[in-house]
């Protein structure tokens, strides 16, 4: 099922981590909702802009996988609107900026990004349809936290 124009259903919740433990990453119609609101308002502006095609690293994750993985059960993958990715050739933290000052969202923070080293890291993006926050932010090991 294509979400938008470049992305489909199977990118954004594709896990390896739920083909090993057999976990089901299938989410409803709502959250499939809202991942099409999130290639529309985030990953289509990216893609448009820089020309390059990108598979994000991470889209849709059900409570389970998340859980899995260790991360919040508050997490907005558990809902559809977030995605983590990374723009090949090009700096996560120029990414990040540019999505900051082009485009709707609710949060943006940029993950695990070292100065001198433009590929590592990603960016964390999320757009809610009501009360976007704009919350910008930078982590570095998982409790160190700056602005971005």
């Amino acid at each position: 099922m294509k979400l938008s124009e470049h992305f489909s259903l199977q990118e954004l919740t594709k896990s390896s981590t739920a083909e090993r433990r057999g976990i089901a990453n299938e989410p409803d119609d709502e959250a499939v909702e809202n991942l099409i609101m999130v290639c529309e308002m985030v990953l289509e502006p990216v893609r448009e802009q820089y020309g390059i095609p990108f598979i994000p690293n991470s889209g849709f994750r059900c409570l389970e996988l998340n859980r899995a993985i260790g991360s919040s059960d508050r997490s907005q993958h558990t809902t559809g609107e977030a995605v983590d990715f990374e723009v090949p050739s090009i700096s996560n933290k120029e990414v990040a900026l540019w999505v900051k000052e082009n485009c709707k969202f609710d949060q943006l923070i940029l993950e695990f990004y070292k100065e001198g080293d433009p590929a590592s890291g990603w960016v964390h993006c999320s757009y809610v349809i009501e009360g976007e926050n704009r919350q910008t932010a930078r982590i570095f090991d998982g409790k160190t936290w700056s602005d971005l």
